[in-house]
């Protein structure tokens, strides 16, 4: 099982600002991909899970998702957002560096720190290519992370190469020789 870092975490998020901060000046309300949210929205979700994410591990409900939100100010402007994601990012890398791994939090079973971080790494990197696809940019997911992500997150996944495969895993790509994939689980809980 892989085990996904706070370092991680942060080259994510590192990724996320490099790749989309030079766009900060277009149309983010345009729809992210294939997702029915705009842009900023979904740069804005991905702060929310993040923040959420550092919640379950520092509280460790056993059942269900701590009852608290994140609110992204709508007047925030995309890279005010970018900066919040970062900061989100930020708040989860020190929680899981921090806390023992063997500690357990609620996410649809029991989950590790490093559960939690692959699952903020893969909510980053997917939704920046959401991003990307809405605003027209040529990107693809690092392929170090991509790897991280589907070894702790999808080990089912086939051994093409990492960033292909983690589209394709998450319905947003294709595979040559494989049906798209039209509905999809990870695996980021543990026994």
């Amino acid at each position: 099982m892989s085990q996904v870092t706070g370092a991680d975490l942060l080259q994510a998020a590192d990724e996320m600002t490099r790749v989309l901060h030079p766009h900060r000046e277009r149309d983010w309300w345009v729809p992210a991909g294939t997702l029915t949210w705009s842009c900023w929205t979904t740069a804005a979700h991905v702060a929310h899970d993040l923040l959420a994410y550092a919640g379950q591990v520092t509280g460790r409900p056993e059942d269900g998702y701590l009852p608290y939100d994140l609110r992204v100010s709508p007047d925030a402007s995309p890279a005010q957002t970018l900066t919040v994601v970062r900061a989100c990012a930020g708040m989860l890398a020190a929680v899981v560096d921090a806390t023992p791994p063997d500690a357990r939090a609620w996410h649809y079973g029991p989950c590790d720190p490093a559960g939690f971080a692959a699952m903020g790494v893969a909510e980053t990197l997917l939704h920046t290519h959401d991003i990307t696809l809405g605003l027209g940019v040529p990107w693809q997911p690092p392929q170090r992370l991509s790897a991280l992500v589907l070894g702790r997150l999808f080990p089912e996944a086939p051994a093409d190469p990492a960033p292909e495969v983690l589209l394709w895993m998450t319905g947003r790509g294709e595979l040559p020789g494989r049906a798209r994939r039209t509905s999809w689980n990870w695996h980021a809980a543990v026994d």
